[in-house]
This record gives structure tokens, sequence and C-alpha cells, in this order.
């Protein structure tokens, strides 16, 4: 059995070789004869015709009438027109019919499979319409569309039949995410012809042969919606109906057709900015004009569009209506991957288009592949020097921790007070706490790690090195990640202003009057005058030539200026009776101003707190005693700085937030103790705040403003209030104290070499 299988085996070599031959010449030719031979429709004839007024109208003539316009689609560079004939054969002989008349040049008829392609090449963009005719199909080419731009009139289908009439079913208005309006209109079928065109305006709509019901006969006012379209417009007009869209500012359009719904989304328009978020389309434009055509057949046009290679899954399936003016051919492809749940993946020149649910399950199951030839992978070791990038806090990032943060925590709880109380070495410090648990094992499930599951990273800090194991592809993005961390910290200066201005002003008056009796002198009276109530009355008593003396006597009324700088007195002697009348008048008037600048400044690294105090120690002497022992007496210090605490965050646009305090101290008013000494007060002015200053600007974080107004007066009872001469029997002090504390903050981005000047 086995030598006659072999024998078999032998001599059918030849022939089998032979029979193959035959297969493949005969498949050829059955192939060849499929190509050539016509399909159930043929394109017979194309005879272009020139209609007065410049109009030109090509005469398609086919073997069996279409049952519906083709669908077309249009680019603008260069201008083309392009139809596809389904189940349409090539019957003319001939590939390209030259016409070079009017807009057209030549209209190429291609067969490719069983549809036929019509593509007019025209000279200038033009507008096109189609129309059925029995065995004869119309294209109509009429003014270019320069000519037409005024009317800017774009023409999206025509009704199947003359005098057939479509209706509208709803309008609904929407904003969108970005700020536009969407006006949404649902027709009664998708064959209903649309012309849209802006003018001065607006945007007007116009459904050729559609009823509008009563109910959408309206003016609806949707300004409140926060969009560029202030009110929409909707009426009948013949036997057509008009739409009119009203919209203010900068604005733009775009409207396309889906089925039997049209929409119009009018988007509010600034220069080099993306309102909607989205991605950007900037696909060469092009029109489109399907009616429930395959998808399939839809991706290939945009294909053919492109020169891309787009490969459809089997599971797409499906057809539509949908027509296109002048839109990218990139946000053409969204829209039609949208409306069939579609999504795609590209791969350089390669799109590969299937439902959302096959790419998703695609792709996780590559990401499964990648796990488990991950987590067979061998590891390695490295060893990275960092320059200015703690290890630890390097190790820290990639466990997926913050950098830093607990160094930063302790520091942003200092104050000016802490610092002044000498713990600045033990905030200061950098200290890193020990590693957590979930560090020392690898992490946790809840952290971000940038290591794989098996990675492991530590650190030395004599060295400044960190310690990697992973995998040679982890290893290989730690190193991509640490050369972008691992740089400069940059530095920053910043200087304060504290100025304390004051100004001081009173007024003090008073009066000072005596009445005694003294002994009796002979001589006749006598007036003494002098600066002040006791000079005076000696000068009275001290006549030329007397020897005798009377001496100044108490005063009756003592209301004095408290703070005199100047007094007057006047003294009357009567010699025979030794009566005498004193009167001495005071005043001050002071006016104080002064200003006080303190200018501190510090350098520090981005996000790394900092403080400088300048001040003095206050002794006093405090009195310890109790009952049978020696008084103790303890001398202690109460501290007056000028302190500055700042913090700073410099951010990617050269401003700095600024986590700030300025404390400025002063020495008030001794306070007596209750045994015995006293004990200086201090007056604190403090401001602690978060602000944000670009580079170089001077700001201005807090101010201060306080004003004192007194009025003091101390007169004798009913005295003191008799016109003119009460003022010999009171005192008066007016007061008028200022002061106001301004903190300026001046922030400073440092180069590399910095000096303090």
């Amino acid at each position: 059995m086995k030598n006659t299988v072999h024998a078999a085996c032998k001599f059918s070599w030849p022939w089998l070789v032979s029979l193959a031959a035959l297969l493949l010449f005969g498949a050829a030719l059955k192939a060849r004869a499929a190509d050539s031979a016509p399909a159930g429709n043929a394109v017979l004839s194309v005879e272009p015709a020139t209609l007065p007024g410049g109009r030109l109208v090509v005469r398609i003539g086919l073997k069996e009438p279409l049952k519906a316009s083709p669908f077309s689609f249009s680019v603008g560079n260069p201008p083309r027109i392009a139809m596809d004939l389904p189940d349409t054969a090539n019957a003319l002989g001939k590939n390209t019919v030259s016409v070079n008349q009017g807009p057209l040049g030549s209209i190429n008829v291609v067969q490719a499979g069983n549809r036929t392609r019509l593509v007019f090449n025209l000279n200038q963009a033009a507008k096109y319409d189609t129309q059925l005719q029995g065995k004869y199909l119309l294209v109509g080419l009429g003014a270019t569309a320069t000519e037409t731009a005024g009317a800017g009139s774009e023409h999206f289908a025509e009704p199947v039949a003359a005098g057939a009439h479509h209706a509208i079913r709803s309008i609904d208005f929407q904003r969108g995410a970005d700020g536009g309006a969407r006006i949404v209109t649902t027709l009664s079928d998708s064959q209903a012809g649309v012309n849209i065109r802006e003018d001065s305006k607006g945007v007007v709509v116009d459904f050729i042969n559609t009823e509008l019901p009563k109910s959408l006969q309206r003016k609806a006012d949707v300004s409140s919606f926060g969009t560029p379209v202030q009110y929409v417009e909707s009426y009948a007009l013949g036997d057509n109906t008009r739409m009119f869209i009203h919209p203010t500012g900068n604005w733009d359009y775009s409207a396309y057709q889906m089925d039997n719904q049209f929409v119009v989304d009018v988007k509010p328009v600034k220069t080099g900015q993306n309102m909607s978020g989205k991605p950007k389309y900037t696909g060469e434009k092009l029109s489109l004009n399907f009616q429930n055509v395959d998808v399939r057949s839809v991706l290939q046009v945009i294909a053919d569009f492109t020169g891309l290679n787009i490969v459809a899954s089997d599971s797409v399936t499906g057809s539509l209506t949908l027509r296109l003016k002048d839109v990218p051919w990139d946000q053409a492809l969204h829209i039609i991957l949208e409306a069939k749940g579609l999504g795609m993946q590209k791969s350089g020149n390669v799109i590969w288009v299937a439902p959302k649910e096959e790419i998703l399950a695609r792709e996780k199951q590559e990401l499964a592949g990648k796990e488990a030839v991950e987590a067979l992978e061998p590891l390695v070791t490295e060893y990275i020097p960092l320059n200015y990038l703690r290890a630890d806090d390097a190790q820290s990032i990639l466990y997926g921790y913050a950098a830093g943060a607990a160094r930063n925590s302790a520091n942003n709880s200092v104050d000016c007070s802490t610092q002044a109380q000498g713990i600045t070495a033990s905030t200061t410090t950098n200290t890193m706490p020990q590693q957590t648990a979930a560090q020392q094992g690898g992490g946790t499930s809840g952290s971000q790690k940038i290591l794989s599951k098996r990675g492991r990273a530590t650190y030395d800090l004599k060295t400044n090195t960190l310690i990697v194991t992973d995998t040679p592809q982890k290893i290989q993005q730690v190193r991509q990640l640490l050369a972008k961390l691992d740089v400069p910290t940059r530095q920053v200066m910043i200087e304060a202003r504290v100025v304390l201005a004051t100004s001081n002003w009173s007024r003090e008056l008073g009066a000072r009057l005596g009445i005694g009796a003294g002994g009796q002198l002979p001589g006749a009276n006598r007036v003494g005058i002098g600066g002040d109530l006791g000079s005076s009355a000696t000068n009275a008593n001290l006549a030329p030539g007397s020897t005798a003396s009377f001496g100044a006597l108490g005063s009756n009324v003592n209301l004095p200026a408290p703070d005199l700088t100047s007094s007057i007195g006047f003294s009357l002697l009567n010699t025979v009776t030794g009566n005498l009348l004193s009167l001495e008048l005071s005043a001050m008037e002071a006016n104080d101003e002064g200003k006080v600048i303190s200018s501190p400044r510090v350098v520090t690294s981005n996000q790394r707190p900092a403080v400088i105090i300048q001040g003095t120690q206050i002794p006093y002497v405090t009195v310890q005693a109790s009952a049978g022992t020696a008084p103790v007496y303890t001398v202690a210090f109460k501290d007056v700085n000028l302190c500055l605490l700042v913090d700073p965050q410099i951010l990617n646009n050269n401003n700095v937030i600024l986590n700030v305090e300025i404390q400025k101290d002063s020495v008030g008013q001794l306070v007596a103790l209750p045994g015995s000494g006293s004990v200086p007060s201090i007056d604190t002015r403090r401001v602690k705040t978060q602000v944000r200053v670009a580079n170089g600007e001077t700001a201005v974080i807090g101010g201060i403003y306080e004003q004192t107004i007194s009025n003091n007066i101390g007169k004798v009872p009913l005295l003191g209030d008799m016109p003119f001469l009460g003022h010999l029997f009171k005192n008066t002090v007016k007061q008028d104290q200022k002061v106001e504390l301004l903190v300026f903050l001046t922030p400073r981005i440092l180069s590399s070499q910095v000096a303090l000047h």
C-alpha cells in the first residue's frame, strides 16, 4: 500500500503543476471578463452643453434609470466634484472626456469593481446640483463660487420629485460646553432640500417644499443661554420654510445633516484660542452628500480623498444619510464615527476603524499581554547619581509620594514668634522621616508608583545616589524622568519695606491765680512782671532802694499747662496793706513728625521657607520678697524684633506666590509691678498673608492707620464757665496723634549668580 501511494505521488507532481497553471489562467480570464462585462447599469454617454447665461449642464446617459441621486463630495484644492454610481459599469470605451467649457476642464469616468466614479475636474470652484430625467443624470454647474460669494448660499439637497412636500417635526436649541449654540431641526424625512447662507445680520436657512406647523412659527429669545445667538425666528415663506438665526459678537457657523436631522452650530470665535477644548480640526475641507449609503463605502470615499489606508473591521455595518458642506475631512470622519458608535486607532498612515467596544477589548488584551511579559522580565539594578535633587526626594517620587512633604509641613508651622524663641535649628534642618512600611515593601496598591510591581528604590544620602532595581524598560523611563527633575532649584530674593510714619500735634493752655496778705511795708503800690508767678511777685516786692522781701504767696487757682514750654507772670503789691495779687499764664504747642523705614531682605530657594530677624532684648528687674526674708532680684528680658518669614513658590509664568509673615516690634510704656520695679510693654505690629506678585513688581500687602484726637479741659466750677475771664480759671489740652504702618513686598527671581546690594 505504501508503494502504491508513493508511485501515485511521484507521477502526480507534473500533472498538479499544469493543473494549477490552468486554474490560475482561467481565474485571470474570468476576473478580466467580469471587469469588462457590464453590470446591471452602465454609463453610455457624457454630453456637456452650455445654456444661456453661462450655465453648464453635463448630460450623462445611462443604460437604466437611477433609483436615487448619487452621493457626491467636492474638494476645494484642487477643485473637483466626485460622484459614485453603484452597480454601474463604464461602457464609454474611454476613461477621460475633455470638455474645456466654463468652469469644467474634463471628466474622468473610472470603473472600480461594481461601481463607477465620475470626477469633474474644475478650473475653479463652482456650485453644482443634480437632477434625474429618465435614463439621464443631469449635473448643472452654475456661477462660480467667487461670483456667488455675496449670496453665500450652500446647497444641501433637492427633493426627489418635483412638488414633493416635507414637514418640520421639531426645532431644538442647545448650549454646548464651549459656549456655542446648536440648533437641531428634525425633518419628516431625509430628502428635504436645504439652502443655507450668511447675510449681514445672521444665518438664513431655507427648507425647500417644507411645511412648518403653526406651533413652531415663532421668534424664540435665547439670549439667556449665554451663546452668541440672541434669537431664532422660524416662519412659512410660500411653500418653503425659512429660519433666521441672529448672533452677535465674533462668531462662526457650520452646518450638516444626518438622516432626518439638520444641525447648525454657531460658536464664538476668539483669535488664537480653541474655545471648545476639543481637538482642533485642520484637515482639508470637503463636501459630502450620502443617501442611505453603507458606512464602509463612506469610509472608502474618505480614504480616497485623504490618501490614508482605512481598515474597517468586519463588525462595521449599517448605512447612513449624511450631508456635509465644506468641513475638514477629519471632522467629517469624527462625525461619521460618532454617529455609528465607532472608534479608531491610527498608526502612521493606517487607520483601523471598529466599534468602540471592540477597540477597548483589544486595548485591554494588549495591556494584559504587556503585563504578562513584564512579570517574567528579569530585573536589573542601576546606581543613578543625582546633582540637585535629593536622593530621598527622588525615591518618594518613584513611590508616588510628594517629595519633601514632611519637611515642608514642618517648616510651614513656623512663625516669627517661634523663630524668635530660638528654635530655628530644629525647624530648618533638612531631616527626612523614616521610610513608611509602604515604601519599604514596595508601595501599596493605592499609591501611583512609577516603578513596576516588582520594582524597588533606595538611596544613599552621603553620595546622593539613587539605587533602582526594576526591568530595563522601567529603568530607562526612570532615567528620563530624573533627567527632567534633577535641575537647579530656582531662587528668589524677597525684599520687604516696613514704613512707620507718625505725626503728633498738641496744644496746652493754663493759668495760676494767687491772692494773699503780707506785712505792711513802707512805700507805694508796686507792680512786678516775671517769667512765672514767683518771680513776678518778688519783682513787685523788691522795689528799687528797698531791702524788704515779701516773697511769693501760694496760688489760689493752680491750673497750669501740664507740659508748659512758656509762661508769663503778673504781680500787684500794695505795700501799705501787704496784699498781693498774682497771675501766671502758661502755654505749650508741639508738632512732631517722624518716619521709620525697615527694609529686610532674604534669599531662598523655591518652596523653601526662610526667615530673617533683627532686634534687641530689653532687660528689666523684678523683685520677689516674702515675710522675714531678703528680697530676691531677678533680671528678665523681652524681645523686640523685626522679623521677615517667607515661603515662596515660583510659577512657570514668572509670578511668585508668597506665604509671608512680617512682624515689627517697638518698646512701649513701662508697667509698674505690684511689689516694686516695672516691666516694659511691647507694641507689636504683624501681618501674615498669601499673595501673588509678578517678578520685580512691588505689592502693598498690608497697612494700619491710627488717629487719636483728644480735647481735655480742667476748670474751677462756675468760674471757669465765665466768658473771657473763665480762661483764668481752667486749663485746656488738645492732642491729634496719627500713626500709619505700610508694608511693601518685592520678589525678584534670581539667576545663577546673585549678590545682595
